[in-house]
């Protein structure tokens, strides 16, 4: 995989100089707004209440972070100000509202939002969530592998880096069914794996993969078995990874990362493992801010440090070959062959 000189200095900026991801998540949407709804008694959480706590985890978890994550309908507009420019800034393309169908979600993106809006208003990254099980509904199996192409051929056209994040869901047969943004419960290995395999081939055109652990968070004992199945999901990804949280608690998470980076994951993109028990506090913003500036910033002090202990340099991965990512071509050429509008 040759990468295209938009793409490189993307991913460069959501890393730190040793080639490793430490992004701070702070789009999730109904994983904040339904607690604060609930609160206060009201069908919708009030605009300002969302976006007042997603500001605060930007001035508060930054510092830490090389990249966020953010999304347009809150984080963008009340926060964007708050974000350092030395931070990589990865911005949400899909909707938080999928369609549930008999035969599985149906993904889409936001509305009045594109590939083109992100990259125009400065995006290092697009990111798109793609709920996917390759046992749901064959048509929409299609229907979510046909969207995550689109992405990817807009990804393209505007040389900006695709991160595609992957989450098996429960179907309308399953037990523990739940439409929140958590970890599936009781999911199977081999579910996670092939989904991994079927959003690696080279037509989906992702640059970094955002993957859930390939058991329950609570199951990452550090055993060899489990091992094991890190190790082919990072051979199935074949281009650099990074670990999601999925609402695993801390202890949880942080061994879920320690499996990871021995199978060659570069980092992680987390927000719930890092912020959630601070946000238990609402509405006691003092306590929020206090929590995020105590607890939250000891664990994300101490996943850092696992992942610059132990993270693969993104950079040599193998796919890039013997020379790793780097700039092509590195002469005059450039700016001939280099496709644009004018």
């Amino acid at each position: 995989m040759q990468l295209t000189p938009g793409k490189l200095w993307g991913l460069r900026r959501m890393a730190d100089a040793n080639g490793i991801f430490k992004m701070t998540a702070v789009d999730q949407r109904p994983p904040i707004k339904d607690p604060i709804a609930r609160h206060l008694g009201l069908p919708e959480a009030p605009w300002e209440e969302v976006a007042r706590f997603k500001r605060l985890l930007v001035e508060t978890l930054q510092d830490r972070s090389t990249a966020m994550l953010l999304d347009p309908h809150y984080a963008i507009p009340h926060a964007i100000d708050a974000l350092s420019p030395q931070k990589g800034l990865v911005v949400t393309l899909e909707d938080s509202l999928f369609r549930d169908t008999p035969g599985g979600r149906l993904s889409a993106s936001i509305d009045d939002w594109s590939v083109e809006k992100i990259k125009r208003m400065g995006g290092d990254a697009v990111k798109v969530l793609a709920w996917y099980r390759p046992d749901a509904d064959p048509q929409v199996c299609a229907a979510q592998q046909d969207y995550v192409k689109r992405v990817g051929e807009d990804c393209a056209r505007f040389d900006i880096p695709f991160l595609l994040e992957l989450l098996v869901y429960p179907l309308a047969a399953d037990a523990h069914q739940t439409t929140d943004y958590v970890e599936m419960r009781a999911k199977r290995s081999d579910h996670v794996l092939r989904s991994v395999e079927e959003f690696a081939r080279p037509d989906y055109g992702v640059d970094l993969f955002k993957l859930e652990s390939p058991v329950n968070a609570d199951d990452a004992d550090g055993s060899a078995a489990v091992q094991a199945l890190f190790d082919e999901m990072g051979r199935l990804a074949g281009r650099p990874w990074v670990m999601l949280s999925a609402g695993a608690g801390k202890a949880a998470f942080r061994n879920v990362l320690a499996h990871a980076f021995r199978a060659g994951c570069s980092g992680f993109l987390a927000g719930r493992a890092i912020w959630l028990d601070a946000f238990a506090h609402y509405p006691d913003w003092a306590a929020i801010e206090a929590e995020l500036r105590g607890a939250s910033d000891a664990y994300m002090a101490e996943i850092c440090a696992l992942a610059e202990a132990e993270a693969a340099d993104w950079r040599a991965h193998p796919v890039y070959g013997p020379g790793g990512a780097r700039f092509q071509p590195a002469d005059a050429s450039f700016r001939h062959g280099y496709p644009g509008n004018g």
